[in-house]
């Protein structure tokens, strides 16, 4: 390998334009591939193979209409008062339009919801008032009964009616009469009656005309005869006249017993269409029951509303066509963008972070701060503009090259936001100091009297080794990110590899190139001056004793503390209360928070599977029961019944919790419910619960990152022991530096920890909330300062090693070897801490957290493990520091990682004009 590099160099150093140009072709052509072919990249995490997976899939098949993803809008009132007649009318319009979009199925009003509520509240009071009055032993059957009963009664007293006009009408149409002609029968019946009147008064003015003039005897029998015939005609009419009486009064009583018939079934009629009313609204229930049923349901729905009690904050919801996972970036974006450019008079509109996608930036002022550090410091170290500029070109070119070309792929893999961060924030850090350990190398080899081009391939051979060796082991530990089992994870690894790899291949490259361009001017002006005539002052005597006891004991003690947080991390995706101030994601969680509750900002959908064997009424107060016990919990506010499928046999409800989404009781809650904790009794027994939505995805992701963590830990501190056991040749050496590795990464996290999640210096970092540490963090520090100690190690215990080989004595082999590599791991740890470091202040939580836990990282791996801790124990052990044995030393390959070899055995194809002997690794 460091022959290979050796000529590698010498190439790159002869056609160095050439190899500049090619690398700026291949950052050309990635920018354009990103330009032709990058997609929208996603702040959601999708795991396969999750429980909560599995249950949103099973509720898609049982409960189709259920299966879309939803998402919250606050409307808030600037002044705090209720919302106005014209501000309700506004928001419903907003909504409306919001329901017109493609993505969106419907787009709930929550004023409506409060108004089909209230309806109901009072169709159930009403029906509850009727009940009221209703005997005690009243059923919708008995009712049904009784009214079919006063229908026949009424239809055999109808039959009777009809017998009864028979009779009549025939008895009528024997005297030649008819109903219809009664009236007109005893109208002349009358008036016959009238003339008979008046003709027995003639008579009577006859009869004493007669007896006045005598003449009574002639006219006697006349006048009687007359008489007689007036009485039998009156007998006749007034027969006549009862009997007409008699059919108008049969009339009469008929019509009357009618109109009581009809009277009677107008009332069962009334009843009828009461009953049938009632039977509807109780979908043949008990009414008793069902009105129950329905006060119950109200009552648990009451706890879930949208619209606040000051009336002056209401939430909408916003249902999409498929889970919220698989909604376009783009559409969720056109959403929020429309509902945050709505001018509603009086009336905040902040969209929740599930719609609110506000990814962060690739670059910002403090990763630009970040670099002017690390620029400032390769400055004091190499003493030149252009030795400084150097590692910062490779390092940006190496970057675009490799944060370009992954993003071109983000329009045919899932990438999440953070992954090309990822990449950036460690290929900026690798490049530098990759780079910067070449450079290194060539100016001390340069101030020996090495011709230029004979250092520019030997410092390829040797330093450019140890780079690959180094890159070598981040790549591999990066890689191993595979074995977690997390599609999103391993992505994140496997582009962070790939930029790492691009630094790699730059550094020994491109770097030989521009060197070869730069010249001297590489050195300062008076370094030229003392070319080959420099000497170190020799070290001859090690570490006291004593000092390395204390420090050791001071290294040893302080990581301890710093770890000491670590013991309470709680691993868990942010919410957007760990989000900036100023974003609406958390002024949105906050109104939410402020008016309904916590737990309104992170809901969970449970799903219960019901007996097989129960009618809708028993389902139906199965469910309720189920819920009622399930708010009777101690982290739960309240369960509301969302929805039953058509066999009765799985209930869903959407259980708010008393905290929010990254709470230590909601990640209990979501357990509990896995173990069928939350039910107690008949109810546990019957019932299965299963519980899904964002929340419990994210809490399934931190237990499955956790799980897979021993793997991980165990994978990368195995390969750490087999390199630096081959790299060192020897047992104790790998184990202290191992040892020292887990220090570091325990007290870098237990920093995170303390920041993030205790809230420590929260204002100072721009901690909104303090809340668990990123679910993946432990995992990407454990890759990511794995092979930066290794570097670090490598070139502080490589040193060690060839001072101990060349006959220095143990102890006094640690110090000289120190001595020899310090300086250039200084420089290459601030140099990282400070790029690391400009992502702290970045307003991402998830970036923020990875920042400060790489950067404290590095800074205690390089300054108090690899420059203190390691080279003290490595005293205090003294000869057995580097026991190895022998049957092992057989076995184990020889790696040359710093090109030892290389610099004894000049390469004979090297130019005559530029070779020349080469100076001893270091002088001592």
């Amino acid at each position: 390998m460091a022959t290979m590099l050796y000529r590698l160099g010498t190439l790159a150093a002869r056609r160095a334009k050439t190899v500049i140009a090619a690398w700026f072709v291949l950052l050309l052509a990635a920018v354009a591939a990103f330009a032709g072919f990058g997609g929208q990249l996603t702040d959601q995490i999708t795991v396969p193979d999750l429980e909560t997976t599995r249950v949103a899939d099973r509720l898609a098949e049982e409960l189709p209409d259920m299966a879309g993803g939803s998402a919250n809008t606050v409307f808030r009132t600037t002044d705090g008062e209720p919302f106005t007649d014209e501000q309700i009318t506004a928001v419903e319009d907003l909504l409306g339009e919001v329901e017109e979009h493609g993505a969106v199925d419907s787009a709930t009003s929550p004023f409506e919801m409060e108004d089909e509520l209230s309806e109901g509240r009072e169709e159930l009071n009403e029906a509850r008032e009727q009940l009221d009055e209703l005997p005690e032993d009243f059923s919708v059957e008995e009712a049904r009964q009784d009214i079919d009963d006063g229908r026949a009664e009424l239809e055999q007293a109808q039959e009777e009616l009809d017998a009864g006009w028979a009779e009549l009408e025939g008895g009528l149409e024997a005297g030649g009469l008819s109903v219809d002609e009664l009236s007109e029968t005893r109208q002349e019946i009358e008036g016959g009656l009238a003339a008979l009147d008046d003709a027995d008064a003639e008579i009577d003015a006859q009869v004493e005309e007669a007896l006045a003039g005598g003449f009574w005897p002639a006219v006697e029998e006349e006048l009687n005869s007359a008489r007689a015939e007036v009485v039998a005609e009156r007998e006749q009419l007034q027969a006549a006249l009862a009997q007409v009486e008699q059919a108008e009064q049969g009339v009469a009583e008929l019509e009357a017993a009618e109109a009581e018939l009809d009277e009677g079934r107008a009332e069962l009629d009334s009843a009828d269409e009461e009953l049938s009313e009632l039977e509807n609204s109780l979908d043949g229930d008990d009414p008793f029951q069902a009105v129950e049923r329905g006060e119950r349901a109200l009552d648990l729905a009451a706890g879930a509303s949208m619209v606040s009690e000051d009336e002056g904050t209401a939430i909408g919801m916003i249902t999409f066509g498929v889970p919220l996972e698989q909604v376009g970036i783009e559409d969720l974006e056109d959403v929020a963008g429309e509902l945050t450019a709505a001018d509603i008079d009086g009336v905040e509109v902040l969209p929740s972070g599930d719609l609110n996608m506000e990814l962060p930036h690739l670059f910002s002022v403090a990763e630009a701060i970040g670099l002017m550090i690390a620029a400032a410091v390769l400055i004091i170290m190499l003493g030149t503009l252009v030795g400084a500029g150097l590692p910062l070109l490779n390092a940006v070119v190496g970057v675009g090259i490799g944060v370009a070309g992954a993003m071109s792929l983000s329009s045919v893999v899932e990438m999440m936001s953070i992954t090309p961060i990822l990449g950036l924030m460690l290929g900026l850090a690798v490049g530098i100091d990759y780079t910067l350990f070449i450079i290194h190398r060539h100016r001390r080899q340069l101030k020996d009297g090495i011709p230029l081009r004979e250092s520019i391939a030997m410092a390829n051979g040797t330093a450019g080794n140890a780079v690959v060796f180094a890159g070598a082991t981040v790549v591999i530990a990066l890689l191993a990110l595979n074995v977690s089992g997390l599609p999103f994870l391993a992505l994140m690894g496997t582009v962070a590899a790939f930029c790492v790899t691009i630094a790699v291949l730059i550094a020994v490259t491109m770097t030989p190139a521009l060197l070869s361009l730069v010249g001297t001017r590489i050195l300062r002006r008076r370094e030229r001056r003392y070319v080959g005539m420099q000497q170190l002052k020799p070290i001859t005597t090690p570490m006291h004793t004593g000092k390395a006891v204390l420090i050791a004991a001071g290294a040893l003690v302080l990581l301890a503390v710093m770890a000491i947080p670590t013991f309470s991390m709680r691993l868990g995706l942010p919410d957007a209360s760990s989000e900036a101030e100023d974003s609406t994601s958390y002024q949105a969680y906050v109104a939410t928070e402020e008016a309904f509750g916590e737990g309104m900002n992170g809901p969970l959908i449970v799903v219960a599977d019901l007996a097989s064997d129960l009618s809708s009424d028993e389902a139906e107060d199965f469910q309720l029961d189920v819920a009622e016990e399930m708010t009777d919990h101690e982290h739960i506010d309240t369960a509301v019944p969302a929805g039953m499928n058509d066999d009765n046999t799985v209930a869903v409800y959407q259980v708010i919790p008393l905290e929010g989404p990254a709470s230590q009781s909601v990640e209990e809650l979501v357990h509990e419910f896995r173990d069928g904790a939350v039910l107690t009794g008949d109810l546990a027994e019957q019932t299965e619960l299963s519980v899904a939505g964002l929340t419990a995805a994210n809490i399934d992701v931190s237990d499955h990152i956790a799980d897979a963590m021993p793997l991980y830990l165990g994978l990368v501190v195995g390969l750490s022991l087999v390199l630096m056991v081959m790299v060192f040749r020897s047992l104790l050496l790998p184990i202290i530096a191992t040892l020292g590795f887990i220090g570091s990464v325990s007290a870098a996290m237990g920093t995170v920890v303390a920041v993030f999640q205790w809230g420590w210096f929260s204002d100072i970092f721009g901690i909104s909330n303090p809340g668990p540490v990123l679910t993946f963090l432990p995992v990407i520090l454990i890759g990511i300062l794995f092979g930066l100690a290794m570097d670090y190690q490598l070139f502080t215990a490589s040193g060690m090693r060839e001072a101990y080989v060349h006959g220095a004595a143990p102890r006094l082999a640690v110090r000289q070897g120190l001595h020899a590599g310090r300086s250039v791991v200084i420089a290459a740890a601030l140099i990282m801490t400070s790029v690391f470091a400009g992502f702290i202040f970045t307003p991402d939580p998830m970036v923020a957290s990875i920042g400060m836990g790489l950067a404290v990282g590095v800074l205690l791996d390089a300054f108090v493990v690899r420059l203190l801790l390691v080279p003290a124990l490595l005293h205090l052990c003294g000869p057995a520091s580097w026991w190895l044995p022998k049957w092992l030393d057989k076995i184990l390959p020889n790696v040359d990682v710093e090109g030892a070899k290389l610099e004894r055995t000049p390469d004979p194809e090297m130019d005559q004009a530029d070779a020349a002997p080469a100076p001893e690794l270091s002088k001592v």
